[in-house]
Formats: structure tokens, sequence, C-alpha cells
């Protein structure tokens, strides 16, 4: 098995059409959780929540601590192809999203159950997207992987949440890179304020906004910027959702 999953990755590598900044193909590992409808993969460390009201669907993963960043890897894509024996893989590739966190088991061994636990480069997949890569009773499986820009319909959307003084943005359905990587707030009538990243993609601001238009710059891990001028008018209300400009 090992000596097939080698080869096949160095085809890879020889074979690979870099896009930008996103590189090449490196070997990982695979799993899988949520169900077999997904619904166990709701919620999660990025703060998306409802991920079918979100865009994103089924083609999730959980990302080890290697990967995760801390989070600042939320909202960013990677193609991923089962690299392991025929009989355990499907041919095909797929993209996925990072909009979780799988968290070391130091009670395993990180070859016997502790899949996540650093330093190994591990994909927790919903399980309706592993089972198009490889087969259920795999459980298990080598990959190899590549970040992808993330392809998204409609602008970048903020939603607001907490209360006066307690600004909690969630941001979500970012092209491109997908990972933000730093956001500035501005009301109509204040200046541009950066906001600290609270948790996942949720940004936070402690100014009072009430009342004032709301605008957004957005950078993501690539070093793109972009403005959404008055995405949410001045009478916003918090739980409310905004939909501003595009990497696309």
């Amino acid at each position: 098995m090992a000596s097939s999953y080698l080869i096949f990755l160095a085809f890879l590598i020889l074979t690979t059409n870099v896009h930008g900044d996103f590189g090449g193909w490196v070997p990982a590992h695979a799993t899988f959780y949520g169900g077999s409808d997904a619904s166990g993969t709701m919620g999660g460390a990025c703060g998306y929540g409802n991920l079918y009201s979100q865009g994103y669907g089924t083609n999730t993963a959980a990302l080890s601590t290697a990967l995760f960043n801390n989070g600042l890897s939320c909202g960013s894509c990677y193609e991923i192809t089962c690299a392991g024996e025929k009989k355990w893989c499907l041919p095909g590739t797929v993209v996925v999203t990072a909009t979780n966190f799988c968290p070391p088991n130091n009670a395993l061994p990180s070859d016997a159950g502790g899949w996540c636990n650093p330093p190994r480069q591990h994909f927790d997949l919903s399980q309706p997207v592993f089972e198009r890569i490889a087969v259920y009773q795999a459980g298990i499986v080598p990959v190899a992987y590549r970040r992808v820009p993330c392809v998204r319909k409609g602008g970048i959307r903020f939603t607001i949440n907490g209360h006066s003084y307690f600004n909690l943005v969630l941001i979500t359905n970012v092209d491109g890179a997908g990972d933000v990587s730093a956001v500035s707030i501005k009301g109509s009538n204040t200046g541009w304020e950066p906001m600290s990243r609270n948790w996942g993609q949720n940004w936070q601001s402690n100014s009072f906004l009430n009342g004032q238009s709301l605008s957004f710059k957005v950078t993501t891990s690539d070093g793109r910027t972009i403005v959404s001028n008055d995405v949410a008018p001045a009478g916003w209300s918090f739980g409310q959702t905004f939909s501003g400009g595009q990497f696309n």
C-alpha cells in the first residue's frame, strides 16, 4: 500500500498545475464524521452554524491542528484525492471548505486513533464527501491535497451579532483564498477601525456603532483586500446578514 501511495503521489507532484500561490500536492490522511446526512458537521469551530444555509453544504472538512492554524484557515478550500489501494479508493477529486477543527486525541497514538494529533496533516471529511473518494469500509485513507481557490456565488456575507459595544461579525462566503486574515469596520460617523478575531471567522469591534451604516474592509491570506461600502444601512439590527463585494 505504501509503495503504490508514494508512486501515485509522485505522479501528482510531477503533473500538477500550480495555480498562483496555492501550491502543489501534499500527502495527508482523511477520515469522516457527521453521519450519512452530514448533520453532525453543523456548527463547528469556525462559527458558520448551518452549513447548508451558509452555502457550504456537505463539501466540508474539519482540519487537524497542523492545518487549522488556530482558526485562521477557516473558509479555505482544498482539493483532495484518495491515494491508497484501489480496493479502498475511488477515482476523482473533491473540493472541500474548512469549516471545523479536528482536535487531537493525546490518549491514542497518532497512527492508531489519534489521527488529528500534531504534527499530522489530516482531514476529517463529512461522510458524504468522503464516500466520493473512498469506500465507507476504509475508515481512514491516505490522500493527496492542495490548496485551491474557493468559488462562491454572490457577495461576501456579514452577519452582525452581539450587542451595543460588542459587535461580533461572522464573515462567510469568501471567494478566492477563502480564509480571512484581517477585517476593519467603519461606521458612517467613524473612521476605519481594525477588528480583532474572536474565534473562527467571528470578528469583534467594541465601538458603539448603532444607528450608523457600516462598511467593511476584508483581507484574505493571499494579501488581497476588498472594501464593501455601506453594506449595512443605518437601521440594521443584531442578527441580520448583509451581502457585500466579492473577490471574483
